[in-house]
């Protein structure tokens, strides 16, 4: 593989990490803002003035009510970047077969260590925020049932997300998604990218009517979602690109029906819109990626530890707003940014704990594996 080439998949995931620490500080604000704040329309109500930093900063957080769109920008991601280094393979040698032991583990490896001990933060910080009354209303079950059930990725169909941390949602779909990948991967060489994307958006149609809006969350109501990112994946290592069109007015209107959608209506009628929207999106954005400018690193630092933030911020704002108020949402939105900074803060120290020696673990059995078979090719 020439320098060039390495350069430019150099290049490109760094932009990639850059997206997820956008996606991971948008979904933390987020819930930030929601735990801390008391909402503009409530805001608005009282009496502030016109110029202050408060009011001025209350209007420029109003896109944050449509926070939730991190969560399909993370599924195209993950989707993405699980998929292509296969598709690249699979591109350069037809009867390549994914092994999906190695897979499986290194998934386990990436996943496993930081979620058990998000859970026993979250189980630390939760019985902290209960011994302040009133109880915070977000504050869930810390049964070791509901704790079992979240580790094994089963929130949503045998018990509630754990304790206060509600972001869990969208990982047991992960956890799903990663187990049944080496069966997708079977499955997209028999029917194609095209196809099965199709047949999994009539999965996903069909499992939201029958399931979700009975209150059971599984993987194949968001497995569109998630295979959108693999579908582009396909599509860059066969060098085919979204026509100007799709770009310039397709994603803006899907990006406006999520929205519309996310304010009024169930996660799935605002994911799969905005999963659509962005997947042509990333594609302009990986060719415009400045990677070398200041705010660019700062953006790929925080997407090193977009996985921790994600799953700690909550229960640490959570604990926060019910030592330091009791649970009464301030006026002032100065509150919920402050939190936040104090979320990216324990949630890079958790990083440095937690999930940067299961990174390194992983690396250094890659490297292992790759000097073992090169001994190999080499007899």
């Amino acid at each position: 593989m020439s320098q060039a080439v390495i350069g430019a998949n150099a290049d490109r995931m760094r932009g990639i990490e850059a997206m997820r620490g956008i996606a991971a500080m948008i979904v933390a604000y987020f819930h930030c803002r929601a735990i801390a704040w008391i909402g503009i329309r409530a805001f608005t109500a009282g009496r502030h003035h016109l110029f202050s930093l408060d009011t001025v900063l209350a209007y420029l957080s109003i896109p944050f009510v449509w926070g939730p769109i991190g969560v399909p920008i993370f599924f195209v991601i993950s989707g993405y970047c699980i998929h292509r280094s296969q598709a690249m393979r699979l591109a350069h040698n037809p009867q390549y077969r994914l092994d999906a032991r190695d897979f499986l583990w290194r998934r386990f490896v990436r996943i496993y260590p930081v979620l058990f001990c998000a859970l026993l933060l979250t189980f630390a910080l939760d019985s902290i925020s209960l011994h302040f009354w009133p109880h915070n209303e977000l504050l869930g079950n810390l049964g070791w049932r509901t704790f079992g059930a979240n580790l094994f990725a089963l929130q949503g169909i045998a018990s509630p997300t754990y304790g206060s941390d509600t972001a869990l949602w969208t990982l047991s779909l992960e956890i799903q998604f990663y187990v049944l990948y080496p069966l997708l991967f079977i499955v997209q060489r028999r029917l194609g990218p095209n196809r099965l994307l199709a047949v999994l958006m009539l999965l996903g149609a069909v499992s939201y009517a029958l399931l979700e809006r009975r209150g059971i969350l599984i993987f194949t109501t968001y497995w569109s979602s998630w295979y959108l990112g693999a579908w582009f994946a396909e599509r860059e290592v066969r060098g085919l690109q979204f026509p100007r069109w799709f770009v310039t007015v397709a994603s803006p209107l899907l990006l406006v029906l999520g929205c519309m959608a996310s304010t009024r209506y169930s996660r799935y009628l605002w994911c799969e819109p905005w999963a659509l929207a962005f997947v042509p999106l990333l594609e302009v954005m990986l060719c415009s990626c400045a990677s070398g400018t200041r705010a660019m690193r700062v953006l790929e630092k925080v997407g090193e530890f977009s996985y921790s933030l994600y799953i700690v911020h909550i229960p640490i704002a959570i604990v926060l707003v019910s030592w330091l108020f009791h649970s009464t949402r301030q006026v002032s939105i100065l509150w919920s940014i402050g939190f936040f900074f104090v979320a990216l803060v324990g949630a890079y120290v958790f990083h440095l704990l937690i999930e940067r020696p299961a990174i390194g673990m992983l690396r250094k059995t890659s490297t292992q594996r790759r000097s073992a078979a090169g001994n190999v090719g080499a007899t």
